[in-house]
């Protein structure tokens, strides 16, 4: 990305976050009274933890250690803090809207009017709390997704091939060591012939993986044909060439707009991440580019981390597609909005003769929460009839 583009966006994005902080400031600063030795602790407190996620991302990458890990903690935690304060804060000024022409709260709501204040503010501050806490659970508790799927293709040999497909995990300061240490257990037990990590399998900053260590949790993946993986956006956003290569040097075989023939029996296709782009000034092959030298008559596997242009894979003769990146939006009421942006934001659908999954991720970005999705691990079972 240029340095001049990368400084727009950098720029837009502080603006938009600081007018919703402080918009969230605003609101719950009127409801603590003026003189009030509570306001100056309030200012202290609200924007130092509202800029813990800029500062943990500069951080990072500069000076990992123990404190940087804590304030990424804190910063990401109050991202999901901050969607729904907006959100209730948006509700009751909407609510008051309408009191103001229809008169719909009642008149003791007004006897002490800074009580009242008072009460709305710290029940929604227990109301958001509780849905973050909710979310956070729910963060930590990865379903087996489980499918059974037919390839109408003959191949000589094993009739079946067991996948375990995993995308967005997102190594780094919030899926670190007990997170992947689950993970690779997860695998194992799935036994599989053929593991996939379909984009993003590092966060954006590759420096809390290895301070960490979790290239030491990779190389304890077991699997019959090896361990695969393609870029995603994320890997791009940190520093695609050295994630890669510490990817490679613990066992993961990066496909990067390669095509390779597995056991003379099918294709496993890996694509580049679509915003290679964006960030290289270099594009990816055309998919047609890509299968230009694959026998379309073997069953044909294809990694895309971003599921956009699906016709152009049925159009080619690709016969299961599997992506990640949309996380299904990760917080509700996301979805809505990755729905509408994607054509399968997630789960299974068949297009044609193509079969297509796009996992919701095992990991997080920003928020270590998830409302209206569950993180997942997918095991397919293909069948080549």
């Amino acid at each position: 990305m240029k340095t001049s583009a990368f400084i727009l966006f950098f720029s837009i994005v502080l603006v938009i976050y600081g007018l919703a902080n402080g918009y969230i400031f605003m609101r719950g600063l009127q409801a603590i009274p003026v003189g009030s030795a509570w306001r100056p602790w309030y200012f202290t407190g609200f924007w130092f933890i509202a800029f813990t996620f800029i500062l943990a991302r500069i951080m990072e990458r500069a000076y990992p250690c123990g404190f940087t890990g804590i304030i990424t903690w804190i910063g990401s935690f109050w991202l999901a803090f901050m969607l729904y304060f907006i959100m209730i804060a948006l509700l009751i000024d909407f609510a008051r809207v309408i009191n103001h022409f229809f008169h719909i709260f009642p008149q003791s709501f007004y006897i002490d009017y800074q009580r009242t204040k008072l009460i709305v503010l710290f029940s929604s501050m227990a109301l958001v709390t509780i849905i973050v806490a909710v979310g956070f659970i729910n963060a930590r508790m990865p379903r087996i997704r489980k499918l059974e799927l037919n390839i109408r293709k003959n191949v000589t040999g094993d009739k079946t091939l067991k996948l375990v497909v995993v995308s967005d995990v997102h190594l780094g300061t919030i899926i670190a060591k007990r997170k992947a240490n689950r993970l690779v257990a997860t695998i194992n037990e799935l036994n599989p012939d053929l593991v996939l990590f379909a984009g993003d399998l590092v966060d954006e900053d590759l420096a809390p993986v290895i301070k960490n260590n979790l290239g030491a949790n990779l190389l304890q993946i077991r699997s019959k044909l090896g361990v695969y993986a393609i870029t995603g956006n994320h890997e791009y956003i940190g520093g695609v060439e050295p994630a890669v290569k510490y990817l490679r040097d613990h066992g993961i075989n990066v496909l990067r707009d390669t095509a390779i023939l597995i056991g003379s029996q099918f294709y496993l296709v890996g694509r580049e991440d679509r915003d290679r782009p964006r960030f290289t000034g270099k594009k990816r092959k055309d998919l047609n580019e890509l299968l230009q030298e694959v026998d379309r008559s073997l069953p044909v596997i294809l990694l895309d981390h971003q599921p956009f242009d699906l016709e152009r894979s049925v159009e080619q003769g690709v016969d299961l597609q599997l992506s990640g990146h949309t996380h299904h939006g990760q917080m509700w009421p996301f979805n809505y909005i990755t729905s509408a942006m994607y054509e399968i934001s997630c789960g299974y659908r068949q297009i044609g003769k193509t079969h297509f999954y796009v996992s919701t991720g095992f990991g997080t970005w920003g928020p270590p929460v998830r409302l209206g999705n569950r993180p997942e691990i997918v095991q397919i079972k293909l069948t080549f009839d």
